[in-house]
C-alpha cells in the first residue's frame, strides 16, 4: 500500500500544491543564490593550467612546472554536495494560525522550497521533527519522492506531546551528523531554552534559525474578556483584552522576548529568518541568501 492511499484527498491535494509551488519557485537564479550562500564542505582538484599574471603563486604545481619548464597552477572547485537537515517543531503551538495557514503549513512550505533548491544543487536533504523530544527522523537522501515524504511528515505528524524542548533534538542531530552540514531549525521558538546547545551546534554546522510566527500571537484585538487556552500546556486563563494594563504588560513581555532572541543570536553567531504567516516568505529567504553571500 502506498503512502498516498493512507491520506485523505484534501491532504494529498495540499501536499501536491506545496510541491508544485516549491518547484515553481526554485528558479535557476534562486538556486544560484543558495549555492553562493552555502559553499561545499571543501575543495577538490579539477585541473592544471599555465600560470597567468595575477594568479596566486601558492597554487603553482611545482611537479608539472619542473617537467614542462613553464609555470603551471592547480585549479580546484568546491566539493558541492552537502547534507541539509530540517529540524521542525511539531509541538502544540505549531498547529495555530489566524490567517489562511497554520504555522506547520508554513514550515512545510519553507522546508519544501529549500529542499528542492538543495536537490537542484545535488545536495541531500533530511528531516527531524520534534516537540519536547525527538518524534521522527527521516535520514538524508536525494529525490523528489523524498521531498514528498518530508512535506507529508511535517503536515501529518500528530505528536502526543504538546510542549516544546529543543534540547533532545539538538543533541540527537549533533550525534548523527559527522560532517559539517546545513541545519535549518524551524520553530516559533516559544518557550524554547535558547541556551548553549544551539550555539554549540552552530560551531560545528551551518545553523539557521527560522522563526515562524502568527501576528495574532503578538497582538490582541480590544474585544473585552477572552478565554484563552495554551496550545502546549493546555492551561486556560481569562484575560481582559481591553485592559490597558494587560496590553502594556503583554507588549513589554513581547519586547523582552524579542530582545532576548536578538541578543542570543548575535552572541552565538547564529543566522536567522523571521517568517510571519500572513506574508510571503520568498522575499525574506532571498534577502537572507544575498546577505549571507556578502558576508562570505
Amino acid at each position: 500500500m502506498s503512502d498516498s492511499t493512507l491520506l485523505d484527498k484534501s491532504l494529498i491535494a495540499k501536499i501536491r500544491g506545496i510541491q508544485f509551488r516549491a518547484k515553481y519557485l526554485v528558479t535557476d537564479s534562486f538556486a544560484g543564490e543558495y549555492q553562493s550562500a552555502f559553499k561545499g564542505r571543501g575543495i577538490e582538484f579539477e585541473e592544471v593550467r599555465e600560470y597567468q599574471p595575477g594568479d596566486d603563486v601558492r597554487s603553482i604545481d611545482w611537479n608539472v612546472t619542473a617537467r614542462s619548464g613553464r609555470p603551471f597552477i592547480k585549479l580546484h572547485r568546491d566539493e558541492r554536495e552537502l547534507t541539509v537537515m530540517f529540524l521542525v517543531d511539531v509541538s502544540g503551538s505549531s498547529r495555530f494560525g489566524s490567517e489562511k495557514k497554520f504555522k506547520n503549513e508554513i514550515s512545510a512550505e519553507i522546508s519544501a522550497l529549500l529542499a528542492y533548491t538543495a536537490l537542484k544543487n545535488n545536495d541531500k536533504v533530511g528531516l527531524l521533527v520534534f516537540s519536547d523530544h525527538v518524534e521522527h527522523f527521516l535520514p538524508p537522501k536525494k529525490g523528489r519522492g523524498h521531498v514528498w515524504q518530508l512535506i507529508r511528515d511535517i503536515l501529518t505528524f500528530q505528536s502526543k506531546h504538546s510542549s516544546t524542548n529543543i534540547l533532545p533534538a539538538l543533541e540527537y542531530i549533533g550525534r548523527i551528523l559527522k560532517r559539517r552540514s546545513i541545519i535549518f531549525v524551524i520553530s516559533d521558538f516559544i518557550d524554547v531554552d535558547l541556551g548553549t546547545p544551539l550555539a554549540t551546534l552552530a560551531r560545528r554546522h551551518d545553523v539557521v534559525a527560522v522563526r515562524v510566527f502568527d501576528q495574532r500571537e503578538r497582538e490582541f484585538p480590544k474585544i473585552g474578556y477572552l478565554n484563552l487556552k495554551d496550545a502546549e500546556s493546555g492551561e486556560e486563563t481569562i484575560i481582559d483584552s481591553s485592559s490597558e494594563s494587560f496590553r502594556q504588560s503583554f507588549q513589554q513581555n513581547l519586547d523582552q522576548m524579542d530582545l532576548n532572541w536578538e541578543r542570543f543570536l548575535n552572541l552565538s553567531g547564529i543566522e536567522h529568518m523571521d517568517i510571519p504567516t500572513n506574508e510571503t516568505y520568498m522575499d525574506v529567504i532571498n534577502r537572507f541568501f544575498r546577505s549571507k553571500h556578502k558576508k562570505r
